[in-house]
């Protein structure tokens, strides 16, 4: 099962105990996914989705707020009283069924069930929404807002794309619709995923720092060696000389370690010194 089924399946089992929070979830089923009009049978109201967890969850808040069973046609006006205080597809949202923060959360929750989607956090972060009318991607991004997490919008083909790409946005998002599960599992990914770019960028820059050191070494050597052959070591200063020798000696050796075989040691400056100023002889006597 996919990560973002994974989450609406933990969405559609989540039904606030507060009437209005539960309208407002309906609501928000009933403005993206929802489906109503006369059938043969007579007149229905419904929920055009191929998750049938997201199916379930809008015909069990239809029954916990108007008693209306999935297994009989309704009358008409049942049906329009309904739409009347819910709103239908293509129409407004009722700004009074979502004046309360909880019935936000209870919308936004209806939203992602109906035309939300979120990537594999093991690949990438990303959540959107794709709804067909701008108006409602406007509406979804101002109440994402209104939790203080950003919400951009994007035109994608002939939908209006509410997306997020940050993962603590995702988590936020994720609390606010309350998913705790989802949310715990996402987070486990993130610190995993964290921890790994961590070592890599550690691995990384320790390889390119032996790169470095190696790189520089062998130069030094090869100066050294250009000394004794065109210089000689004799007409070096005896400070230089010394240098030079344990250089020789310890061609692979780090600054530091290079200090430990003077009497007394000698730190990394004093050493790295000695060895630009070999190079630098190196480089006059060379032609």
């Amino acid at each position: 099962m996919s990560f973002s089924r994974e989450v609406k399946k933990e969405l559609a089992k989540r039904v606030s105990p507060a009437r209005h929070c539960q309208i407002a979830e309906l609501a928000a089923l009933m403005h993206f996914c929802g489906d109503y009009g006369r059938g043969e049978a007579g007149f229905f109201l419904g929920f055009q989705t191929e998750n049938e967890a997201v199916v379930r969850k809008g015909f069990t808040l239809l029954k916990k707020t108007y008693n209306i069973d999935t297994d009989r046609a309704l009358e008409e006006q049942e049906m329009q009283g309904v739409l009347a205080k819910i709103g239908g597809p293509g129409e407004p949202v009722n700004p009074l069924l979502i004046k309360n923060s909880c019935c936000k959360r209870a919308f936004l929750r209806g939203a992602f069930l109906a035309v939300g989607s979120i990537s594999d956090p093991a690949k990438g972060y990303h959540l959107e929404f794709d709804c067909v009318e701008e108006e409602k991607a406007r509406l979804l991004q101002e109440l994402i807002r209104s939790f203080e997490i950003e919400a951009k919008i994007i035109l994608r083909k002939k939908y209006h794309v509410v997306y997020l790409k940050e993962g603590s946005s995702i988590v936020d998002l994720l609390n606010v619709c309350e998913a705790p599960v989802s949310l715990m599992n996402l987070e486990n990914m993130r610190i995993l995923k964290e921890m790994r770019n961590s070592v890599n960028r550690r691995v990384n820059c320790e390889t390119a720092n032996i790169a470095k050191t190696v790189t520089a070494a062998a130069r030094q050597v090869e100066d050294i060696e250009y000394l004794r052959r065109y210089y000689g070591f004799q007409n070096l200063p005896e400070p230089l000389r010394e240098m030079a020798e344990i250089r020789l000696e310890y061609p692979d050796a780090p600054l530091k370690e290079l200090g430990e075989y003077f009497h007394p040691p000698l730190g990394k400056s004093g050493v790295n010194h000695r060895l630009r100023r070999l190079s630098e002889l190196a480089e006059k006597v060379r032609p």
